[in-house]
């Protein structure tokens, strides 16, 4: 004990009487107590990922704090003597005879090893976890919370302890151990979302969310509070969800329960009362545009004025495939069906990836066909949605689909008024053997059995002059070449 004394008074730096109290409580402590070493390393398991990533030994020689090992050769002898002694007690997992080294190392050398205070957070959640008097518990978290903070002074010049993602951390812990420091671990998960910004750990933005509802509980935060942090976590997330999926179990799960906590201030119309005095006052802010294109469609809002609007907007100052597809989609929503195909042409032009182009070419063959009545056009479009999947069966069963509705226009007589559906139901067989998904086989199969009994009678190919499976073309706009079947 009195050595440990004489260590704290040659330190000059503790935070709290709190955690003086707590590292003192190590010479009362009890070593016949038990504690779970496997649960208290499991919170310490991110710590040594990030070691792994970082490659400690390379930052500690970039960059080490000054006078790591104390300012006199005899506090540097009796640093590494520490170092050795109570890194072999944690390495044997002898927790309890490593406190007191490591401890001496803690206070008199931290630049030493940034393990001192990975390793750390492992010794101190173990006399935390022992401690059953609420006041030392508290001392304790004080304690632990100050190894967070030393760790930032001390190695925050390296990635794995940046500011942004350390401070994440004690954010998450003191949300376990003090739940009702609300504001003091949403100013932490604030500061730690602006530093980290896109790298902001899943859990974080959980708690991060779960604070401010909280604060918005206690009158302390607003509605637009809630909706300004919801969508800055939802960019966060689904960025991480596009380009991290080795993270996909963390994030998925966290998005689900962010989603479900802001459903009470999703609606429509405190969205568009917050947003539109904003749009009116700034049209063309790009960031601006975005938040509320944003945040209106994660709401299930595209059919407000000012969706339409900011879209527009958006996409005139920073044309984008996507923003074009949505404006195709608000236009043909509107009957407005030409702008929409101008729209969707866009998005084909700007979009990467065969899927996005597919998917709108597939829109403007159906808008073509449906709306507008441009049969060839509408084909056109579908054979070319085909060439970029050819294993998916929807062009031709759209394209079936336009020559069974056209049928009775390109004949004059009950033969040709009827040949078209052979030609149909070639395309809902096409479709069904080149795409083995079930909805697909099922609605050509079901397409098949219907336009089937349109085929013309035996009486009827037989009057014409017509053998069962001759080669004949149909004419008209489809000039497809086929085989007679008779209806039976």
């Amino acid at each position: 004990m009195k050595a440990f004394k004489t260590i704290i008074m040659k330190t000059g730096n503790i935070i709290s009487i709190t955690a003086v109290t707590a590292l003192l409580l190590w010479a009362y402590s009890n070593s016949a107590e038990t504690f779970d070493s496997n649960d208290i390393l499991q919170n310490n398991q991110f710590e040594l990922a990030y070691l792994n990533v970082y490659d400690l030994d390379n930052h500690l020689k970039q960059s080490p704090p000054p006078f790591p090992f104390g300012k006199t050769p005899e506090d540097s002898l009796r640093c590494r003597d520490k170092i050795s002694l109570y890194s072999e007690h944690y390495g044997h997992r002898n927790f309890q005879m490593a406190y007191e080294p490591w401890m001496e190392v803690f206070l008199n050398c931290p630049g030493a090893r940034q393990n001192t205070f990975i390793r750390g957070l492992v010794l101190v959640r173990m006399k935390l976890y022992e401690e059953t008097d609420p006041l030392r518990r508290e001392a304790w978290i004080d304690t632990l919370m100050m190894v967070y903070d030393k760790r930032i002074k001390y190695w925050g010049h390296t990635p794995p302890s940046r500011e942004g993602l350390i401070t994440g951390r004690k954010a998450v812990e003191l949300s376990q151990l003090r739940p009702n420091s609300i504001q003091e671990i949403y100013n932490m998960t604030s500061r730690a979302v602006e530093l980290e910004n896109k790298e902001t750990q899943s859990d974080v933005l959980l708690v991060h969310m779960q604070s401010l509802l909280r604060l918005v509980d206690a009158g302390l935060k607003s509605s637009e509070d809630v909706l300004l942090v919801y969508d800055e976590i939802m960019d966060i997330i689904d960025h991480n969800l596009e380009h991290n999926v080795q993270d996909k179990d963390y994030y998925e799960p966290a998005k689900a329960r962010i989603d479900n906590m802001f459903e009470p201030f999703a609606s429509c119309e405190n969205i568009v009362s917050l947003f539109t005095p904003r749009f009116q006052n700034n049209p063309e802010d790009i960031d601006l545009l975005e938040r509320i294109t944003s945040m209106l469609s994660n709401s299930g809002c595209t059919e407000e004025t000012l969706f339409y609007d900011a879209t527009h907007n958006l996409h005139r100052l920073n044309p984008g495939a996507e923003s074009a597809f949505l404006l195709g989609r608000l236009e043909n929503n509107a009957q407005r069906h030409e702008n929409a195909l101008e729209y969707f042409k866009q998005s084909v032009k700007l979009y990467e990836s065969d899927r996005d182009k597919f998917r709108a070419l597939m829109l403007i063959a159906d808008i073509s066909f449906r709306n507008l009545s441009q049969f060839s056009q509408a084909r056109n479009y579908a054979l070319q949605a085909s060439s970029l999947e050819p294993e998916n069966g929807r062009p031709y069963i759209l394209i079936g689909e336009m020559y069974a509705a056209t049928a009775s226009d390109c004949g004059d007589n009950e033969l040709t008024k009827n040949v078209a559906y052979w030609a149909a139901v070639d395309k809902f067989i096409q479709a069904r053997n080149v795409d083995q998904e079930p909805v697909v086989q099922e609605r050509a199969t079901q397409l098949i059995d219907t336009y089937r009994q349109y085929f013309p009678n035996v009486e009827t190919t037989f009057m014409y002059g017509l053998s069962e499976d001759d080669v004949y073309r149909v004419e008209c706009w489809i000039n497809e070449v086929t085989r007679v079947r008779s209806r039976r």
